[in-house]
């Protein structure tokens, strides 16, 4: 959305202790998502902006700035003030001297306040008085806000005009979608609606309980004595309620409705019509990110085909799907891989013997060719012929014999035994792989003895998901983590007092345990280390060790420096001086921040996390100790980012959990624009599937990173 039209727009910040500095951050960043949508110049939008505690503070007025960009730096620089929260007198302040900088009432006027709406003043009567003069006034909750108090700030009608800047993309969008509505800004396309759709409040609010009677003694003006008696006694407690409302949003149609981008892809827009789909590694190059991926082992592989009447011919018919697609993704000339084909139900089938067809599409059309037999689900039987001759008469043994690996397609229970057969084909070294249905997880875990050797689909298209992952576990033992996968990667080591140098140590084993699970060069996976207690110390960035041996020297050379530690501060370094561009950050690659800490100095890392999540990187918290503390259950974010691990020695046991997360966060879809690779305040902008950087004035190149001099 964008607001190009002649228009005064005033911030309000609450800068009160009862926000506080971590919800001052957060207010300033949905000022600053705002001026994204700003077309600001002197003629057009222009944006200043109060701070108010004990008293008003301007922090810039309208005229002082004449581009986007300079407003959002000055925004960025304010700083918390702490104090009472007066509302009231900034209003007050506001109507006897009016927009400082602004035109009058020759333009339209609004104010934005972001409060958590507990003024210790009355502000209904001079926010009347300012409506009265034409000023649009919104209200933004920020924390656990007093709604009553944002909705007497607020203009009419005034489900339009309260929001809440925690949720900062729908805030913003609700608040240019009211002024769309009002027609002071303009939707960019015609086709935009604005619509309503239900939300919530939420706030906390101390409630008195009835906690039951207790023995008392009163006195008594009759009997000069003193009584015993029961009188009832009461508890405080704070309640997280949530209230129902009406929010509105603005919906325009595009190209990335259809969300034609597959596997895990990025569609970005490209003006009314187009769009470029941003793939993950294994999916590039190919239209809407099609599977393009290959088997880098060498492996001799059986797809075992459920053909039973239980799975019935359309569940037949899925399995045949995926086989084709599997081989079309997975093979080509120089695979390394030999691929064959069995169906069953009473009897094992061998379709198309492994190898016997080297051709992709040869063996395409041979799967076309394989009947639907029918008949009882005897999968037992079947895995059991499949190890005795599924792979033919090969004499080949030891390391000269390729990995032999059988995939079993299926979504019936077998009417026979499985365990036996199952361990028995284990025995003869045959890797077992289940695809199937959710009704016959249980049965496929026990027949290939590992729930990591399960994938579960819910539907068709989801069963052809699973493409990807089969690829990955059929070469696992030669690739162990996720050694193909491009990864910037951080780690965060507590070296304060509290853990103290024989943790820390045990801190650093670990590390290196983890390094040895990736390849570490310059193309596939970067490692970078960040140490903080009494002060926070980079010990090496992202481009500096290239090899794996110089990255297991420097991890084992990091210093522990003692001090009390603040892990917000580490974190805001991570963000500002490690994990950038100008630093070794890569453009379009995934990025993540391991952090190990025993929860002291936690309580200021909530807000920090979030910037840098905002910015495109995944931040998982290792915290150790017997019991969590509630700051690093807020530093590790809503979605499923915490390992608590009990003590320092128990390290080792998490490292299989803490790889997968990274492996997963390395696989999700980018936005090559997070973090930005333009230096000195340059906007990066995406464009036909790459970036280029809009330089500040006195700036060039291609990442801005050249002062222009102008010649006399």
């Amino acid at each position: 959305m964008w607001c190009s039209a002649a228009v005064d727009i005033m911030f309000l910040l609450d800068g009160s202790n009862s926000v506080g500095k971590g919800s001052f951050e957060r207010s300033k960043h949905f000022a600053i998502t705002v001026c994204d949508g700003l077309d600001i110049s002197p003629e057009r939008v222009r944006v200043g902006a109060f701070q108010f505690s004990s008293t008003p503070h301007l922090e810039f007025p309208l005229d002082s700035f004449s581009t986007q960009q300079e407003v959002k730096a000055r925004i960025k620089r304010m700083v918390f003030k702490g104090g009472r929260t007066e509302t009231g007198l900034a209003l007050k302040y506001l109507l006897h001297r009016g927009l400082p900088g602004g035109r009058n009432a020759s333009v339209p006027q609004i104010l934005i306040i972001v409060t958590d709406g507990k003024s210790q003043g009355d502000v209904a009567l001079p926010s009347k008085q300012l409506k009265e003069r034409g000023v649009t006034v919104f209200a933004v909750g920020v924390r656990f806000p007093r709604w009553e108090e944002l909705h007497a700030l607020a203009s009419e009608p005034r489900e339009q005009h309260v929001l809440l800047a925690e949720q900062v993309e729908d805030a913003t969008n609700g608040l240019f979608s009211t002024l769309s509505s009002s027609a002071i800004c303009s939707s960019t396309t015609p086709d935009c609606r604005v619509e309503a759709h239900p939300c919530e409040r939420r706030t906390l609010e101390m409630v008195r309980e009835f906690a039951g009677n207790a023995p008392c003694w009163r006195g008594s003006r009759r009997t000069l004595a003193v009584l015993a008696a029961h009188c009832p006694f009461y508890s405080w407690k704070r309640v997280f309620l949530t209230h129902p409302a009406t929010c509105y949003r603005t919906t325009c149609p595009g190209p990335c409705d259809s969300q034609p981008c597959q596997n895990g892809g990025t569609c970005v827009p490209e003006g009314l019509d187009g769009y470029q789909c941003l793939c993950p590694l294994a999916f590039g190059g190919e239209a809407n990110c099609a599977l393009k991926l290959s088997l880098e082992c060498r492996v001799d592989l059986l797809f075992l085909l459920d053909s039973s009447a239980g799975t019935t011919l359309d569940g037949f018919l899925r399995a045949k799907v995926f086989v084709k697609r599997f081989v079309q993704a997975v093979l080509s000339k120089d695979s390394r891989a030999r691929v064959g084909v069995a169906t069953y139900s009473r009897e094992l089938l061998v379709a198309v013997p492994v190898g016997e067809y080297q051709d992709v599409p040869d063996l395409v059309r041979s799967l076309d060719g394989i009947p639907f037999l029918g008949g009882p689900t005897l999968t037992g039987s079947a895995l059991r012929q499949a190890a005795e001759r599924g792979f033919g008469s090969a004499t080949r043994t030891g390391q000269d014999r390729p990995r032999r690996v059988v995939v079993l397609l299926t979504e019936s229970r077998s009417e026979d035994e499985v365990a036996g057969p199952a361990r028995h084909a284990r025995a003869r070294e045959l890797l077992l792989l289940g695809v199937g249905s959710e009704a016959v997880r249980a049965e496929l875990e026990e027949i290939t003895g590992s729930p990591k050797h399960v994938m579960v689909y819910s539907d068709p298209q989801d069963l052809l998901n699973q493409i990807p992952e089969l690829q990955g576990k059929l070469c696992s033992r030669q690739w162990p983590g996720c050694r193909t996968q491009a990864l910037d990667l951080v780690f965060m080591l507590d070296t304060s007092a509290s853990v103290g140098p024989e943790n820390f140590a045990q801190m650093q084993s670990f590390v290196r345990s983890c390094a040895l699970q990736f390849e570490v060069n310059p193309d596939v996976t970067q490692v970078g280390l960040v140490v903080y207690g009494s002060q926070v110390q980079t010990a090496f960035g992202l481009d500096t060790k290239p090899t794996r041996a110089a990255l297991l020297r420097a991890i084992s050379q990091a210093p522990y420096l003692g001090g009390v530690g603040s892990a917000g501060t580490a974190l805001l370094h991570i963000y500002d001086k490690v994990m950038t561009v100008q630093r070794g950050a890569r453009p379009g690659v995934p990025k993540a921040v391991v952090v190990l800490t025993g929860g002291r100095g936690a309580e200021d890392a909530a807000v920090p996390a979030q910037k840098l999540r905002n910015n495109g990187i995944s931040v998982l918290v290792v915290g150790v100790g017997p019991v969590l503390s509630e700051g690093l259950r807020r530093l590790a974010g809503p979605r499923d980012s915490l390992i608590h691990v009990a003590a320092y020695a128990d390290l080792r046991y998490h490292q299989d959990v803490l790889i997968e997360w990274l492996c997963g966060e390395a696989k999700r879809p980018v936005n090559i624009c997070k973090p930005s690779p333009c230096m000195n305040e340059g906007s990066c902008v995406l464009q036909n599937g790459s970036y280029r950087c809009e330089c500040r004035d006195g700036w060039e190149g291609p990442h801005c990173e050249n002062r222009f001099l102008r010649r006399p």
